[in-house]
C-alpha cells in the first residue's frame, strides 16, 4: 500500500511540475497578459469618455469578458467612471509588473549580447559561462516560470475589483 501512495505522490508532483512549466505557453496566460497591459490605458481613455456619456462600463465589462472570461452583470452605463477612476492604481501596478516580468526573460536569456567584456563584477562571474548560466537560469527561466503566476494573481484581483465596481 505504501508503495502505491508514493507513486501517486510522484505522479502528482510530476503533473504539478508539468503544469508550472507549461503555463507560460498557454493561450490563457497570454490573454491574461493582454488584459493586464490593456486595462490601464483603456481605463484612462474611459475617464473623459464616460464624462461625455459614452457607455464605458459596457466596454470595460467587455474587456474583462473577452480576455479573462468573466461575466459581470450590470446595466449598460452603471459604474464606468467609478471603475475607471478607482481601478487605475491597481491597473497601473499590474501593467508595470506584467511588462517588467516579461521583459526580464529575454534580457536575461540574451545577457551576453548586452554584457560587454568584463564579467568579473557580474552575478555568477568571474567567468563568462558562470555569468550567463546565472542570468539564463535565474533571470530568464525563473521569470519565464514566475511571471504567468504573478499575472494570474493580479488579474484575479482585477476581476474582483471590476465585479464590485461595475455590477
Amino acid at each position: 500500500m505504501d508503495s502505491v501512495r508514493q507513486v501517486e505522490v510522484r505522479d502528482t508532483g510530476a503533473v504539478r511540475a508539468w503544469r508550472i512549466a507549461r503555463e507560460p505557453f498557454t493561450a490563457a496566460t497570454w490573454r491574461r497578459t493582454a488584459y493586464a497591459v490593456l486595462a490601464f490605458p483603456v481605463g484612462l481613455v474611459c475617464v473623459p469618455l464616460s464624462l461625455l456619456g459614452a457607455p464605458t462600463a459596457r466596454w470595460q465589462r467587455g474587456l474583462v469578458h473577452r480576455f479573462l472570461g468573466a461575466d459581470i452583470p450590470g446595466t449598460a452605463r452603471r459604474g464606468g467612471l467609478r471603475h475607471a477612476l478607482l481601478a487605475t492604481p491597481l491597473n497601473l501596478l499590474t501593467t508595470f509588473i506584467t511588462v517588467y516580468g516579461w521583459a526580464i526573460v529575454p534580457m536575461n536569456l540574451g545577457w551576453p549580447l548586452r554584457a560587454g567584456d568584463d564579467y568579473a563584477g557580474a552575478w555568477g562571474g568571474p567567468t563568462f559561462a558562470g555569468a550567463w548560466a546565472f542570468h539564463a537560469i535565474l533571470g530568464g527561466i525563473g521569470f519565464l516560470l514566475l511571471t504567468p503566476w504573478l499575472v494570474r494573481g493580479l488579474t484575479a484581483v482585477q476581476v474582483r475589483v471590476a465585479r464590485s465596481l461595475l455590477s
